[in-house]
Formats: C-alpha cells, structure tokens, sequence
C-alpha cells in the first residue's frame, strides 16, 4: 500500500516522508530505498570484477552503463535530497536556501556529492585517475543512510574515538618495547632480519596482530622468550579494542531509544515534572504499535483510551475544526491517574505514512502506580499542582 498523503500536503513534503522520513512498510518507500541500496550493491561489485582485465574487456561497455545510469540516479537523489532539506526538523528555522546549503555541508550531502563525481570528471578526460576508484567506492558508505545500525556503530566509535585513540597509543608502545628487546636479543645471530630497530618493528607489529606470515622469526631462546611475551600482549591488545566498541555500540542503541522515548514522555504535562529514573520506569509500560500508511489509529467518535506517542513517520489527526499533522516526537490522546480518559470528542486519527506508535494504555498504567507507590504519590502530586 502506497502512503496516503494528507490534503494539501506539498509535493516537496511528500517526497521528504518517502526519501528520508518514511518509517519502511509502504510500498514507496521500500521500492525507493531498495532501490538504492541494490545500487549502490550492483555499483561496488562492478567496481570489484572492473578490476579484472579479462571481465573489463568482456563486459566493459556493461560496467561502463552500469556507471552512466548510476551517476544519474545518485545525481537525481542528491538533487532531491537538497530540495527536501527544509523540511527537516533540524532545519525549519532557516530560509529555504539556508537550509539547503546548511545539508549540503552535512557529512552525508558531501558523501552523496563525491559519489556523484566520477562521471563528470571522466566526462571532462580525467577518466583515468586511479584516485577516482576511491570515489567510486565511497558509495559503499551510503548504506550507512539506510541502515540505522551502522549509524549506531558510527556514534559508539565517534564517543569512544578517545579510549580507541588510546589503544593505538599502547599498542604503538608496545610494538616499540617489543621491537627494541627483540633487536638486542636477536641482532648478533639474524643480523639481516634483526640488525636495526626498524627491522624489528615488522616484526612486532605481525606478532602483535597475531597475523604471524613466518618471514621473520626468532631462533634463540631470549628471542622465542620475547616472542612468547609478545604474542600474550598481541590478544590484549585485539581483546581491548574489541571489547570497547561492543559496550559502547550496546549503549549507544539503549541510550538512542531512552533519550527519543524520554523525550517524547517528558513534553506530556503529566510527565514533565518527573526525573530521568522516574519516567524510565513509566517506558517499561510502553508497547509498540504499527500501522500502515492510511491505517486507521483513532476513528470519530472513539474514546481516548491510551496515550500515543509517534515514534516515526506521520499521524494526521483530523476534528470538526481542522486536521493537523503529528510527526516523531509528538503524542496525543488522554490518560488519567486513576480511570481511563474516555472522552469522545469527534477527533479520528489515521497514519499518513507507515508510522511506529509507543502505546501507554491505562491498565498498565495503573499497573505501574500500584507497583510504583512513590511513582503515584509523585503525579497526583503534580497532577494537584
């Protein structure tokens, strides 16, 4: 099913909901971005079997449209990303031409631009760069837009980049504290291999990693000794690396998720007065509801059971004074401490795109304030207030 697009919406906002902001169950927005995930695939791996001179002269006017259509299509994204860029939320406060030079200095605009380059350069007589196939290849990263994971991955490596700093320092420390015992323990009996400092840094360096190509080898019992010592220290070093960017990737999503659902409970007046501990426990309460693009939410007439938070894409609700559109962040309906909120007011609430709903329904709820008691003291307080 399509997304069912709320009257008047503007086609610039339209295509926003589909290239950046659809919540992934309507056939438009899978087809778009499948799409441009299978392009930027079939563009690697022709970047990949190019290199072999014997598929290169075979398939070369294959590669060579491969190229040529890719570049229009990456070029039509870039252009249409940049036309959507004020209807980003980071950017609604900004002219127009602001915020699309704003995005177009954003990291993924300027990776989208040098995917684009090739083409134009090799229509210019610079087709024979060699520096052009990293250009190429940088289209690989655009998966990271499609892919909340990698994204995730990206921000743990960005907030652990010090502590990862750190272990290259160490490593590099220990690669020289190896390299130097190893060059005056060996360097009398394998002069050629351990004669300098240097040398022996390739050593170290493959013992570290544990890559160990048996080029270079110690054959004296001081020198296996240090071997020994350094192949232990090598598994630290891989383990501790390792180990940082798993804890920091499980925090980075945990806190991702608590930060937007802390966010989204903190605006309702009811919940504005709590801490960060006090509504994490109201979470635990949430479940999570979907519903396709044109599904129905909330019909006229129909008591406000339970609070609905929009978690991604779009709800418009509509009433007999008007409709309005509700977007990630926003909530609606009615919750009351003590009873549920079944106040029918004539408003109906559909989804305009595939949208993800978190869900506080009242039985939870006061599931959650018999559990909680200082929970329940702490809102009738506020609800008093």
């Amino acid at each position: 099913m399509a997304p069912v697009p709320q009257p008047g919406m503007s086609w610039r906002r339209r295509a926003h909901l589909v290239i950046d902001r659809g919540a992934g169950d309507d056939l438009s927005v899978r087809l778009v971005h499948g799409g441009l995930v299978a392009l930027i695939i079939i563009n690697v791996a022709a970047l990949v079997l190019e290199s072999v001179p014997s598929l290169a002269a075979a398939y070369g006017r294959a590669f060579y449209w491969i190229e040529l259509v890719s570049a229009v299509l990456f070029t039509l994204e870039y252009a249409v990303r940049l036309w959507v860029a004020p209807e980003h939320a980071r950017y609604r406060d900004l002219s127009d031409w602001a915020a699309r030079r704003a995005y177009a200095m954003s990291p993924p605009a300027l990776l989208d631009f040098l995917a684009t380059v090739p083409l134009y350069t090799a229509l210019l007589g610079y087709g024979d760069l060699k520096i052009l196939l990293l250009f190429r290849l940088l289209r690989f990263f655009k998966l990271g837009r499609y892919s909340p994971g990698m994204a995730s991955l990206g921000a743990a490596l960005h907030a652990e980049r010090k502590a990862l700093l750190a272990c290259i320092v160490i490593l590099i420390g220990v690669m020289l504290l190896s390299a130097t015992a190893m060059h005056f323990v060996e360097h009398d009996v394998q002069p050629e291999k351990f004669g300098t400092i240097p040398d022996a840094m390739w050593w170290a360096i493959i013992t570290l990693t544990t890559v160990g190509y048996g080029d270079v080898y110690p054959v004296s019992v001081a020198g296996k000794l240090v071997a020994s010592l350094t192949a232990v220290m090598g598994l630290v070093m891989l383990a501790l690396p390792v180990g940082i960017i798993a804890t920091a990737f499980a925090q980075e999503i945990h806190r991702r998720e608590f930060v937007v659902t802390w966010s989204m409970l903190a605006r309702v007046p009811l919940f504005s007065g709590l801490d960060a501990s006090e509504i994490a426990e109201i979470m635990h309460a949430l479940r999570a509801r979907t519903v396709r693009g044109g599904g129905i939410v909330l019909r006229p007439h129909e008591p406000a059971h339970s609070l609905y938070f929009v978690a991604s894409g779009e709800v418009e609700l509509v009433a007999a004074d008007g409709s309005r559109c509700l977007d990630e962040g926003c909530y609606f309906g009615e919750l009351s401490l003590t009873e549920i909120a079944a106040v029918e007011g004539g408003i109906a609430a559909r989804a305009t795109v595939a949208t993800k709903l978190l869900v506080l329904d009242p039985a939870d709820f006061r599931l959650l304030m018999l559990r909680q008691p200082e929970l329940a003291a702490h809102l009738h307080r506020l609800a008093a207030a």
